[in-house]
């Protein structure tokens, strides 16, 4: 379950810089979605089942959000489901049951619950006529662990107790896409949402369309992919802001963090990238007050004109003699119970941009 700190509205916006454009120009007639559905076939691996099936949710997606279905884009979208799923739509998670039983029995030590109360209560049959402890005994993809906690909550006390009325099951699909990220921008889903849009997500249609909102569903100046395939695993601007982060540290000399992270969200209290730019005060001619409310606008493009950024930058090119970047990998180390090794955000987009590029060479 990776890491999503950013969810925002899918964005219909703007056209961006050539090589990371994704929505379409006005003044560029639609193709037709047959033409489309073609293309993506033929750039999917002759390998995957289905791929008329592939390509129609993933033309859908495109056409819904006015997003570009030009190569890169498409190759965009195939990189990460070879990523994430190898073109599953609910893939096997392995020591799925391990990772369910030790979240349940996290939250019961954080309660204080008694060991033998959560045995008891795992021993009670679930609506499907078997007891939850086996059904987790049995469980392998994310989407049958969500149905086992969603049970779990509204048929037994405890469940409740445990979890409140939040499935601990995060993300989902082919994309492995952010359940809240979904929810967040359900607006402009183009199928009827037969249960949740939490079932949606684990649906190919639902997991293609809500990936493709969080991976291309934004304006960004990026000059290469690769820093939308870090901001997919980091979140929207994380790429900007770490480069944002790291001229902050070069004009201060406070070593930073370069998560992307601008502030401390839902505090008022300053983190380490707010103290760091506060030192800087003077020579930007700013209020820390001013600094806060620039700093707030982290999570859209527009943070990209204000006076912080472009003060920021000016400063630290000054002192370093020499155009600074305005995206950078951001250096993240991925926690999920689902990962045996270290990885990091930088190891995730490059992985996905080789999958890209392989992509485009079949193309």
């Amino acid at each position: 379950m990776k890491p999503l700190r950013h969810v925002g509205v899918v964005g219909l916006a703007v056209a961006m810089l050539a090589g990371c454009t994704s929505h379409r120009s006005q003044n560029t007639p639609p193709p037709r979605p047959a033409e489309v559905r073609a293309e993506i076939v033929r750039l999917i691996p002759a390998t995957v089942a289905d791929r008329a099936g592939w390509a129609t949710d993933i033309q859908v997606a495109l056409f819904a959000q006015d997003i570009a279905p030009t190569r890169e884009n498409i190759c965009s979208v195939l990189a990460v489901v070879e990523q994430e799923s190898t073109y599953q739509v609910d893939p096997p998670v392995p020591g799925l049951a391990k990772i369910a039983r030790q979240e349940i029995q996290r939250r019961a030590r954080q309660l204080h619950i008694p060991e033998f109360l959560v045995s008891s209560a795992l021993r009670i049959e679930s609506p499907n006529g078997k007891s939850y402890s086996k059904r987790l005994d049995a469980v392998r993809t994310e989407r049958d662990m969500g149905a086992i906690f969603d049970d779990f909550i509204g048929m037994v006390p405890l469940g409740k107790q445990l979890f409140g009325n939040h499935n601990p099951v995060r993300t989902g699909g082919p994309m492995q896409v952010s359940i809240a990220f979904a929810e967040a921008n359900a607006e402009r889903y183009p199928y009827p949402v037969n249960e949740s849009v939490r079932q949606e997500v684990f649906s190919r249609r639902g997991g293609m369309f809500f990936g493709i909102a969080h991976l291309l569903g934004y304006p960004a100046n990026y000059s290469q992919p690769l820093y939308r395939f870090a901001d997919f695993n980091a979140g929207w601007y994380a790429s900007r802001n770490a480069a944002f982060q790291q001229a902050v540290s070069l004009a201060s000399g406070i070593p930073l963090a370069l998560d992307g992270d601008l502030i401390r969200h839902g505090s008022r209290t300053p983190g380490a990238t707010e103290l760091a730019v506060r030192t800087l005060g003077k020579q930007l001619r700013m209020s820390d007050a001013a600094i806060r409310r620039a700093l707030e606008q982290g999570e859209g493009l527009a943070f990209e004109t204000s006076k912080l950024y472009e003060r920021v930058f000016e400063l630290s090119e000054t002192l370093e003699g020499k155009p600074l970047p305005r995206a950078v990998l951001p250096r993240i180390t991925l926690e999920s119970p689902k990962i045996t090794r270290k990885l990091t955000t930088a190891w995730f987009a490059n992985r996905v941009n080789e999958r890209r590029q392989r992509c485009m060479a079949r193309g």
